[in-house]
């Protein structure tokens, strides 16, 4: 009976480490798929004058599809309660606003202003929102690792605004607007769908809440008016930048903060930036100076040490 009990015991940590694993993976791919997606989303603008808005509207209710089909095939049950749930449909469209339609306009107007490995690098700096939250919620101030995280990110921030010339601006005041934007944004998506997200899970509250905004942006800034002059190549990358920039960027990053757990997915979420910095120099051949290198790893520092 023991020798039973102790393999029952080794069989279920190998199961748990192996959850772990995949969770790790998970998040490794989604993160490097998200940051990937900002320099195609990048090319997309500068090279065929695709608006912001359009590929915005273009991801939200494509990937809102996705996300409602990936529902019907795995959690049809919770998919009609939602669906017929007056109230929870009402506090999913007001987070699809204030969560997910404010990070998406955010994010990629920051590309539009920058860059990809600049908006994602600013993007992360939304962990200060979430500590700030923490802090407040908790009633208390931040512990000694947290407070350098603060410092470091501050550091970062002057470092990649002014490149280290206090008299100067590296980045024009629009990309400045706009990452700021960008890093409040990712705030608002870290905090306001958790509890939504508990109840229904992943594809039904993202599927929802992607529907909602694309149908509301679609209704006020009618895409069907601003057709990109896009190629084959071109349709491509839209096609690519909803399903898998999109759709299992983000499917792939919430299931490994389910097994892995948030602290090891908001670690290995640090690959997002990485990414976007890597493929922004090696496909867009974008420079980026020693100070905005170390800015970037600064404010990664940050997340490493706020996380």
């Amino acid at each position: 009976e023991q020798e039973a009990a102790e393999a029952s015991i080794g069989l279920v940590s190998d199961r748990h480490k192996a959850r772990i694993h995949r969770g790790m993976l998970c998040v490794l791919v989604g993160g490097a798929a998200w940051g990937a997606f900002g320099t195609a989303a990048k090319y997309l603008l500068d090279v065929y004058g695709v608006e912001p808005l359009w590929l915005i509207d273009a991801r939200e209710f494509f990937s809102g599809l996705l996300f409602l089909a990936a529902a019907a095939l795995i959690d049809r049950r919770r998919l009609s309660e939602a669906a017929h749930d007056v109230h929870a449909l009402g506090r999913i469209f007001v987070v699809s606003l204030a969560a997910i339609l404010f990070s998406q306009i955010a994010y990629l107007y920051a590309v539009d202003a920058t860059n990809s490995a600049t908006a994602t690098v600013m993007q992360a700096l939304g962990m200060l929102g979430v500590l700030l939250y923490v802090c407040c919620k908790a009633r208390r101030g931040p512990r000694k690792r947290e407070a350098l995280g603060v410092v470091m990110a501050l550091i970062g921030t002057y470092l990649l605004v002014t490149g280290g010339n206090p008299s100067s601006l590296q980045l024009p005041l629009r990309g400045i607007v706009w990452g700021s934007l960008c890093a409040l944004a990712q705030t608002a998506l870290s905090i306001l769908p958790k509890k939504l997200m508990e109840r229904w899970g992943n594809f039904v509250f993202n599927g929802i809440a992607f529907l909602f905004s694309g149908v509301l942006l679609a209704l006020v800034y009618q895409p069907w008016n601003h057709m990109p002059p896009l190629d084959a190549f071109g349709w491509i990358l839209v096609v690519i930048g909803i399903t898998v920039g999109t759709f299992l960027a983000y499917g792939l990053y919430l299931q490994g903060v389910k097994d892995a757990g948030p602290m090891r997915a908001v670690l290995l979420g640090t690959i997002e930036p990485v990414m976007a910095t890597v493929t922004t120099v090696m496909v867009l051949g974008t420079s980026l100076s020693a100070t905005d290198l170390i800015g970037f790893g600064l404010i990664l520092g940050m997340v490493v040490l706020t996380a």
